[in-house]
């Protein structure tokens, strides 16, 4: 059985990514051998593949869904944005260059794009019964219609059935459904077998007229609909589904929404834990009176740099040694003395909270897991020498220690991480960090103060990312096999 099956959506936020997941599940537990993908997807929260390859980590949430290894042909075009209308290409894994939208839809992808694809598509299918494929945005882009390689254009190169699925949540369902299909080319129409009507709450016999109508109307069948799922945890794959909550009494952990924030998946441990209060702020007054400081990765270090300075975050040196302040890869090149850019753009002053100095003298990305055992005792790593932390890196730029700072661990050259003479701040390359459990709990214990007021939170010791995903996917597998006519894909 070689088929191909592709989902897109009426807007950007349908649900796409999460039932191609929940599609990749029923189909491996059918029996089938399953790949996802996506020819290009446009994010800042990437994974890394065993061979080292950088891709989105939407497409390796559907891989684990799949139970195969994630690689690079599941999404072999990754944009990550850096401002100003400029990305960065992410080829088959690899850094391939900086470019603007119009240059991307003008050159790349009619030279490299399209290619890039077809030859992604070739090798999995050789591999797979089976490619479950994801749009991105809406299919119906007009204005990109002869550029656009990431929707039924992608469909075609894979002769793959279509469902576009339609985000009822959002409101104007009908007219969204029925205005997509009215402006697909005709050949693209036929491809399309059925919509799902996705997070509806509410009484779903209020729908049946609606349907019917637009059943009528379009010649295409409503497949579904699909109930908004509460409770849900898995991976943001967009920043802008980030939340500003409030602390409520358990320690109040602070993430500095940076605007070129990536990989923020790198905190979900903290936010499912029922010790911590997890909070994204953007402003320097509402750091309040924080139980800790982290400062996450980004896509542009220098400018959010410049960000944090405007806005006045420097203040946050005011907690050096009393609380933890961690910075994960970008945050840890922003805690340092010195950022110096290659090419003759010059230096810029850090924090300073670190004296570290990191280097841009190449284009060259490491993209790696990555392990480090931990040779400190005192301040955020009291009582785990001696215990291994494992992550993985995705960054530019090479970091050295100066004579201040301190390195955490064994037979490491600052690569992984270091800290203030306290120990207390800390810089790391691990994305991944609070998924070790042991650096997780020590954490938690040493900023949670009050250990009587805390028995009654939920803790978060056994909270294991991967298997927490992996539940919710089941979840909705289960939701989208029992509301969702498939047998005329395994009757074609």
């Amino acid at each position: 059985m070689k088929k191909a099956l592709m989902v897109v959506g009426t807007s950007s936020f349908a649900g796409k990514t999460l039932i191609v997941a929940a599609l990749c599940r029923i189909f491996r537990n059918a029996g089938f051998s399953v790949a996802p993908f996506k020819a290009q997807n446009m994010s800042l929260n990437s994974a890394v593949t065993e061979d080292g390859c950088e891709i989105s980590r939407a497409q390796a949430l559907q891989a684990l869904a799949a139970g195969v290894e994630a690689t690079a042909d599941m999404n072999p075009i990754l944009l990550k944005p850096m401002g100003k209308g400029v990305s960065q290409v992410v080829l088959f894994g690899r850094p391939w260059g900086d470019i603007c939208a119009g240059d991307y839809y003008r050159s790349f992808v009619a030279e490299k794009g399209r290619d890039a694809v077809r030859e992604a598509l070739r090798r999995l299918t050789e591999r797979f019964d089976i490619i479950v494929l994801e749009g991105a945005g809406s299919p119906a882009e007009i204005n990109l219609r002869d550029r656009d390689i990431a929707n039924l254009w992608a469909a075609d190169a894979a002769d793959a059935n279509v469902i576009l699925v339609a985000d009822i949540e959002r409101g104007g369902v009908f007219a969204s459904i029925y205005g997509t299909l009215c402006l697909l080319e005709p050949s693209h129409q036929r491809r399309v077998k059925g919509v799902i009507i996705n997070k509806f709450r509410g009484d779903e016999r209020l729908l049946e007229s609606g349907i019917s109508e637009i059943e009528r109307l379009t010649g295409v069948p409503v497949l579904g609909v699909l109930p908004f799922i509460e409770g849900l945890r898995l991976p943001e794959e967009d920043s802008q589904g980030l939340r500003a909550a409030g602390a409520d009494g358990r320690a109040d952990v602070v993430v500095l929404r940076l605007p070129r924030i990536s990989n923020f998946t790198d905190f979900d441990p903290l936010e499912l834990d029922g010790r911590v209060s997890l909070r994204y702020v953007t402003r320097p007054e509402e750091l309040g009176s924080p139980d800790a400081i982290i400062i996450p990765g980004t896509k542009s270090t220098v400018d959010d740099l410049k960000w944090l300075r405007e806005k006045g975050f420097e203040r946050i040196r005011a907690f050096q040694g009393s609380i933890p302040i961690i910075g994960v890869c970008g945050g840890y090149q922003i805690l340092g003395r010195e950022i110096v850019e290659g090419g003759g753009s010059g230096s810029h002053r850090g924090l300073g909270l670190l004296d570290v100095v990191t280097r841009f003298e190449s284009y060259d990305k490491k993209t790696v897991h990555a392990s480090g055992t931990v040779d400190a005792e005192r301040g955020l790593f009291q009582g785990l020498r001696g215990t291994t932390i494992s992550g993985y890196e995705i960054h530019m730029g090479e970091t050295r220690l100066g004579s201040g700072a301190r390195r955490v661990f064994a037979d490491d050259d600052a690569g992984l991480g270091a800290a203030d003479n306290s120990y207390m701040t800390f810089g790391t390359y691990l994305h991944g960090l609070f998924d070790s459990p042991d650096f997780r709990e020590a954490f938690i214990n040493l900023i949670v103060k009050d250990s009587t007021s805390s028995k009654d939170c939920e803790s978060g010791e056994a909270v294991d990312m991967t298997e927490a995903w992996d539940e919710s996917i089941s979840q909705v597998a289960e939701t989208v096999k029992n509301r969702v006519d498939l047998s005329w894909f395994y009757e074609e």
